[in-house]
């Protein structure tokens, strides 16, 4: 169902704001199209406010598809216009003046993230990523974290939005690059605007993460130090590619509870390492203390190491670091 499918069921229409969330448009945006363009509502209430039907929201849906094309703005609205309003189109055209259709335009299918059945969420902030609108992606992050929590907002909006943009940049060559680093930056920054303070940190009670050396792939254990922190959990968040000597000179000088190993590839994802770490020790003789180490990513799949815990996604991971922290 689209966006203007479920409208056309709600009888006096949305606000220009609750479009605007929906599309992963900023309002001034929409107002702009209005204004140059003629894309705006049909009907106003109340003077000046706006109430955009089914109708009216099925032409912003087709401008924003084809701007992100690259159609420049004037000639993707003239399209809208005409695909939504045929006859008003050819209104002003002598009568005898056979009726000549627009040309077609490259379809959403080809043109689109292919989102499949994901959240309506995932859309907006795949349309907002797309046009490099950094306060509607702001914007719609923080809604979405906050209406539905770190975890499900991850599992269910974030990630498939970036997989999405993956597959995009894959099968488009280099064309999509720009739009993949712009979605996980302010991802990154969501992120940490919705952690809380940092939790005192308490003797043998800390989780240290850290990407092994090489991988530079960060925002997956962001995530997870995002929801350790949320859960009042402390953690020390180490970042991209930290060397064996800072890893080993980390969990040495902190003596963490836990320590997380992130590996986004088979070839960046070291057992020597998990197991050096694994089998350091610190704490009075007689009660000496391991970490409790966990192999993160989908690098560590087939590497799996004796002795250590390999969860399988966020959920897991948090419930592992729960238990080695608390326990």
């Amino acid at each position: 169902m689209t966006l203007s499918e479920g409208t056309g069921r709600q009888g006096g229409g949305l606000t220009t704001g609750e479009v605007a969330r929906r599309l992963g448009v900023a309002p001034t945006t929409i107002r702009s199209w209005d204004r140059r363009y003629g894309l705006g509502p049909r009907v106003r209430t109340g003077g000046e406010h706006r109430r955009w039907t089914a109708e009216d929201i099925a032409r912003l849906e087709r401008m924003c598809a084809l701007t992100t094309t690259g159609m420049p703005p004037a000639e993707a609205a003239r399209v809208a216009r005409s695909e939504q309003h045929p006859d008003a189109a050819t209104a002003a055209r002598p009568a005898a003046q056979p009726r000549v259709r627009p040309e077609p335009a490259p379809s959403r299918a080809r043109t689109g993230l292919r989102l499949g059945d994901a959240r309506q969420e995932c859309r907006g902030l795949a349309r907002a990523a797309l046009r490099l609108d950094a306060c509607a992606l702001d914007r719609l992050l923080d809604t979405v974290i906050a209406d539905h929590g770190l975890v499900a907002a991850w599992h269910e909006v974030i990630m498939p939005t970036l997989q999405a943009v993956g597959r995009k940049w894959e099968s488009a060559g280099e064309r999509y690059v720009e739009v993949e680093h712009f979605l996980s930056w302010h991802v990154s920054g969501a992120l940490r605007r919705c952690a809380p303070p940092a939790v005192p940190e308490r003797s043998g009670a800390t989780t240290l993460l850290a990407c092994v050396p090489g991988e530079n792939h960060t925002l997956p254990l962001e995530v997870l130090a995002a929801a350790l922190a949320e859960r009042d959990l402390p953690v020390r968040m180490f970042g991209a590619a930290l060397p064996v000597e800072a890893v080993v000179e980390a969990v040495r000088r902190t003596g963490p509870a836990a320590v997380g190993l992130w590996a986004q590839s088979r070839t960046t994802a070291s057992r020597p390492l998990a197991q050096h770490v694994a089998a350091m020790e610190w704490g009075v003789r007689g009660a000496r203390r391991h970490p409790a180490v966990l192999t993160l990513g989908p690098g560590w799949a087939g590497k799996a190491v004796p002795g250590l815990l390999r969860p399988t996604g966020l959920a897991e991971a948090l419930t592992a670091l729960e238990a080695a922290v608390t326990g």
